[in-house]
């Protein structure tokens, strides 16, 4: 799934309006549609649901106020509330000709019409002290226009129902589930940034293409399920650079393909990992572990005493250097390390000094080889950078010389991804509930799908094994091809995160740790390439095409 600026987006809408497509008809369609089955899923039935429409003015409340009447045809008992100051005329028409009557709020004082709304969801107004609770809130807000975040009306009224929800929970049946219409009203369309209040979504139906912020945290934890609604925009796109793109199931499947047959272990791939230590053994254990069953060998560089117990999970490991098509640096060592560091720098140099391409091999960079990285280096894409958020942020720090905190990686990981790349010229895999990829030419990746139990000791050392062992497997392509290797990386995000959802689904959805992440992935390949019965090409894309028949 690629998603593309607004700009963009809006450019491409305006030959189709030109045309006289009905492209507002057919989103209203797809959110009632949504809307329905959400109603059928939570209360069995769609006739005597309750919806309360949120709709501020444009397009993206007209999309709203038509979804709304629909709903009210269907027998829906819907409240529409206006927050803006100028409501879709044809919306507003197709509303009140349900006999809905739309209550406007856009003119009160912004905390008396946040008072308001909270009221009407607790059933407290209109003398409906025993009303049954909204099952459904529409946010159709603001759309891509707005993504400096929410003032006024609009703002207070989100801030006051995002509070809400807090202090109710988020578990089914504690709130009403929220459909947010194109996107979250208020997060940053382009960069995911969360600028002011949100109301986070439960389904997000995105019009056309799906935007940045969708798949960008943090907005992207505020999306939801995207349901990507097909309007036609596709020739308006051909010439778009997409933002960023998310690999789903059947992209990875094409990664993790099985072998020709007429393969050996070298056409499979043999990875190095240079990874342990003695105050950290354990990683190299689940590096060679993680990398094992995806590559033809393994070759693990290390003391002896953290290669006995590498041998003693993994025997197939070969202990020694040698011929590899991919190395993993790092993984369990410490930047105080100075004995392991020299041997992952001098590894690091003999693949930065290849001239020829059958010579050079992609190149893993983790934990602390991450220091190895030195300012002014120029690196090719064909290495790769693993930080999580708190490494990302020493290493810009210490490479520009001007201190980033960790919490501002957090807020705007996507401009601190970039600078990253920028500056180093490398491939960057920034972790996090939402992993992002980028190398220095096409878009950023991002994968998700991972049980939040994958926030455990050991996972990323897990993470850098399966990455080694992906370029290994693809090191001619990642050298010939250098914008592939961001692609690459990404499906190792996306094959670790569907590893771990099966560690979680064996312990009945219960707790995991990163060892529980490697044994698992066998089995994760094999239901990925199993088809839809067994977890399907879409596994793990959390994406649904909108406005299927209901």
């Amino acid at each position: 799934m690629r998603s593309y600026a607004a700009a963009d987006v809006r450019a491409a809408e305006e030959p189709l309006l030109a045309a006289g497509a009905q492209l507002m008809a057919n989103a209203a369609l797809a959110v009632e549609l949504v809307t329905v089955r959400e109603l059928r899923s939570r209360r069995g039935a769609v006739r005597g649901g309750r919806v309360l429409a949120l709709v501020g003015s444009g397009n993206n409340g007209g999309d709203g106020l038509f979804a709304a009447a629909g709903l009210a045809r269907r027998g829906v008992d819907v409240t529409v509330l206006l927050l803006g100051a100028s409501p879709h005329v044809g919306g507003l028409a197709a509303v009140r000709g349900t006999g809905v009557r739309p209550v406007d709020l856009g003119g009160l004082a912004p905390e008396e019409a946040a008072r308001r709304v909270v009221a009407r969801l607790d059933g407290q107004v209109d003398d409906r002290l025993d009303a049954p609770p909204v099952d459904v809130v529409l946010d159709a807000v603001t759309g891509i226009g707005v993504s400096d975040g929410l003032r006024g009306v609009p703002g207070a009224v989100v801030a006051a129902l995002a509070d809400l929800w807090r202090r109710r929970g988020r578990a089914p049946g504690e709130r009403p589930t929220v459909v947010a219409v194109d996107v979250p009203s208020g997060i940053g369309v382009d960069d995911g940034a969360l600028p002011g209040p949100v109301l986070p979504a439960d389904v997000t139906v995105t019009m056309g293409a799906a935007k940045p912020g969708l798949l960008v945290p943090p907005a992207a934890r505020a999306a939801g399920r995207i349901e990507l609604v097909d309007l036609g925009l596709g020739p308006g796109l051909s010439s778009a650079e997409p933002r960023v793109a998310r690999l789903t199931g059947a992209g990875l499947a094409r990664l993790v393909a099985p072998p020709p047959a007429e393969s050996d272990k070298y056409r499979r791939g043999v990875v190095g990992v240079l990874a342990g230590s003695a105050g950290y053994p354990g990683a190299a254990v689940l590096a060679c572990e993680a990398a094992a069953p995806l590559a033809g060998m393994v070759r693990y560089l290390g003391p002896g005493r953290v290669g006995d117990a590498v041998l003693a999970r993994r025997p197939e490991v070969v202990c020694g250097d040698g011929r590899v098509q991919a190395w993993s640096l790092g993984s369990g060592v410490g930047v105080e390390d100075a004995a392991r560091l020299a041997e992952a720098r001098d590894v690091l140099a003999r693949v930065l000094a290849a001239a020829e391409d059958d010579a050079r091999v992609p190149v893993v960079l983790d934990a602390g080889a991450l220091d190895l990285v030195e300012d002014g280096a120029t690196l090719p894409p064909h290495v790769v950078l693993t930080p999580h958020a708190g490494e990302l942020a020493r290493l810009l720090g210490r490479l520009t010389g001007a201190p980033v905190a960790r919490e501002e990686v957090e807020a705007l990981p996507l401009r601190h991804l970039r600078d990253a790349v920028r500056i180093t010229g490398a491939t960057v895999l920034l972790k996090g509930s939402v992993t992002l990829v980028a190398g220095p030419s096409g878009p950023v990746w991002s994968q998700t799908g991972a049980p939040s139990w994958l926030a455990t000791a050991g996972a990323g050392d897990v993470l850098a094994g399966v990455a080694g062992a992906l370029l290994a497997r693809w090191s001619q392509r990642a050298i010939a091809e250098p914008e592939r290797v961001a692609e690459v990386v990404a499906g190792a995000a996306l094959l670790h995160a569907l590893a771990a959802r099966e560690a979680s689904l064996a312990s009945s959805g219960g707790p995991i740790v990163a060892s529980d992440v490697a044994r698992a992935l066998p089995t994760a390949v094999g239901r990925l390439l199993g088809g839809p019965d067994a977890g399907g090409p879409d596994a793990g894309g959390a994406v649904r095409r909108g406005g299927e028949e209901e």
